[in-house]
């Protein structure tokens, strides 16, 4: 591996030790919304103003509290932002706020591979969130906005890695051999920048290569069997999994898991549209 990359390398896993990973101004405006929705304390003209003063997330969150999750046909539409934020509550509010500051931290990247890889990882990234939701309740039986917010952040690190590498020419082709362990580090250090609770970090950082027990349950089996059977995968290299003949036969013949990939439920379908609009 070349000696600059190197270097640049070893600065960006010191700077995630250290929790120093930095953050490109365009984010401020969200994870500012994202760290006052973490604070037990917060108030709701707070994040009222915060919102307002980001136009985009604003209108995801208009459009968030009158999808069909918040509203199932029976509640008259919200029009304003302040209604919007009594719909959703804290959690959800919150996931929206760190779904954009992950969104905006690879929308500036100026290579085109690099560029495109982002948006498959960022859309990936959407239809796991989507069918983990969907997972959470009809199979695993987690609680479904958990497996939502760990969703949105489970490939938080690789889009950060992504956008390193546009800064740091050459950095992501040198990183064969390295990737895996590249983004533990990173991930984890983003997860603690972000404020996730370590549980649902371990429970991300811990994916690769862990194969999902049958019956399914819990919140790691929820993630894994999103990202095996979305159709949208994931452009980085992935950890070999085992697939044993038991859990090929699930995977084909399971009537709840057979009808939400065929048919994505309409909270699903939401979630989609919201996040990638």
């Amino acid at each position: 591996m070349h000696v600059d990359t190197l270097n640049s390398l070893s600065l960006l896993l010191s700077r995630a030790r250290d929790d120093e990973l930095t953050f490109p101004t365009s984010v401020n405006a969200a994870l500012r919304l994202q760290q006052a929705l973490g604070d037990a304390d917060f108030h709701v003209a707070d994040i009222h103003r915060l919102l307002l003063s980001e136009p985009a997330l604003s209108a995801r969150a208009v459009a968030l509290a009158n999808s069909v999750i918040f509203t199932h046909g029976r509640i008259q539409p919200v029009s304003s932002v302040r209604a919007a934020i009594e719909r959703l509550g804290q959690r959800n509010l919150q996931s929206l706020a760190t779904a954009a500051v992950i969104r905006q931290i690879h929308t500036g990247i100026a290579d085109d591979h690099l560029r495109t890889m982002a948006a498959q990882l960022w859309t990936h990234t959407v239809h796991v969130t989507a069918m983990s939701h969907d997972i959470a309740r009809a199979i695993t039986k987690t609680d479904a906005d958990t497996a939502m917010f760990a969703a949105i952040v489970h490939e938080v690190g690789g889009l950060y890695l992504l956008a390193e590498a546009d800064r740091m020419p050459g950095l992501y082709q040198q990183l064969d051999g390295h990737m895996a362990a590249a983004l533990e580090v990173i991930t984890r250090a983003l997860m603690r920048q972000l404020g996730v609770p370590p549980r649902l970090a371990d429970a991300i950082v811990t994916l690769p290569g862990t194969t999902i027990m049958l019956p399914p349950a819990g919140l790691r089996d929820t993630l894994l069997l999103a990202k095996l059977v979305v159709g949208a995968a994931s452009p980085l290299p992935q950890a070999p999994r085992t697939v044993s003949a038991e859990l090929q036969t699930y995977l084909d013949t399971d009537p709840v898991l057979q009808a939400l990939r065929s048919t994505p439920s309409a909270e699903a379908q939401a979630l989609i549209t919201v996040l990638l609009g």
